[in-house]
């Protein structure tokens, strides 16, 4: 099982990027870099391909609507031909508020664009093949009476370092699932709870591994939370810190009828404690709905107590399909806890 962890640079990118390379050192295997409405990731990709040698650097995630499909084809084999072969293109929806409301996109048919963009980028990136895609959304080049009728196909200028760039998609809808399980090289799941993983989630990714291209090889599960490794007392208090996190996801992420994480949670089994975090974030009382995040799902969908515990955690991780754990050490000393976990992950 592999380790990664989502990069924050809240106190500056030059800080955060020598805290990756100390993370790379200590055996971090993947680091992905969100956008959301921040500074751009790419940006921050290239430069962490400059000041770092081992860890692939991971877009957590682009959203589809931001870019062109050929722009993210090649963007991600921008950043891999800067990083000798490590980035991963992490693609996610995103939801209607960032879309609509910052970039002024219309949010509409997730999967067939997901499904559509990979097979974009997957054409740029086959080394010496012209783009034409024709398909439902995208018409690449522009098709006669469009524009100005100059278009042709071309391919990319640079012969890419890689003709295949792993594809990460996020994914929580049952459909969306399937999708990933189908087309993707791997998976980012919020919240996974792998106790229920297979109640939940596992239909959909049986409906999708069964059309599966063999070529593709086998789908990774990146999933995780927050590690805090301790006795009792000194970690007490730390399933805490993961409150206002799942409060804002499943309260306010999104309107009512239109919020996949609550949704998530509800398939989980917690639909009372679902709805009453969202009627109370919606209402603008954001601490009684962090309150109401019930503390035993926090324990499942994050990694906090002894050592044999967190043994035991990392396991269930790995019977339900894990190949990465995604985590985000709590505490002073990230570097030992990286190096615990990727003792006991080998």
């Amino acid at each position: 099982m592999r380790l990664s962890m989502q990069i924050s640079y809240a106190g500056g990118h030059h800080d955060s990027a020598k805290r990756v390379v100390e993370l790379e050192n200590a055996g971090l295997d993947v680091a992905w870099v969100a956008e959301a409405y921040s500074f751009d990731a790419p940006s921050f990709m290239g430069y962490l391909a400059a000041v770092t040698e081992r860890v692939q650097i991971g877009a957590g995630i682009l959203p589809l609507y931001t870019r062109t499909p050929t722009l993210l084809a090649m963007t991600a084999a921008g950043i891999d031909a800067l990083s000798g072969g490590r980035c991963i293109l992490g693609l996610g929806a995103s939801g209607p508020q960032v879309i609509e409301g910052f970039h002024g996109v219309v949010y509409d048919k997730p999967l067939a664009r997901t499904r559509e963009i990979i097979d974009i980028c997957r054409t740029v990136w086959k080394r010496q093949e012209k783009l034409d895609h024709q398909g439902p959304l995208y018409h690449v080049p522009l098709p006669e009476g469009q524009g100005t009728g100059l278009g042709k196909p071309l391919k990319l200028i640079n012969t890419p370092l890689r003709p295949s760039i792993p594809v990460f998609v996020a994914a929580l809808g049952q459909n969306n699932v399937k999708l990933t399980a189908e087309v993707a090289d791997g998976w980012l799941p919020l919240f996974f709870v792998p106790d229920k993983a297979k109640e939940v989630f596992g239909p959909a990714l049986s409906a999708g591994l069964a059309h599966r291209d063999s070529a593709l090889g086998s789908l990774e599960i990146c999933a995780g939370g927050l590690v805090a490794i301790g006795e009792p007392k000194d970690v007490a208090g730390v399933l805490d810190l993961a409150r206002p996190q799942a409060a804002l996801y499943i309260g306010g992420m999104g309107a009512r009828g239109q919020n996949f994480y609550n949704a998530l949670v509800q398939r989980y089994g917690y639909e009372a404690a679902a709805a009453e975090i969202q009627d109370l974030y919606l209402a603008g009382k954001k601490q009684e709905a962090e309150a109401a995040v019930p503390t035993e799902f926090l324990e499942l969908t994050n990694l906090i107590g002894t050592g044999s515990h967190i043994k035991e955690r990392l396991a269930a991780y790995a019977e339900a399909g894990v190949t990465m754990l995604n985590v985000n050490p709590v505490g002073p000393d990230a570097v030992s806890t990286i190096e615990k976990l990727k003792s006991w992950t080998q």
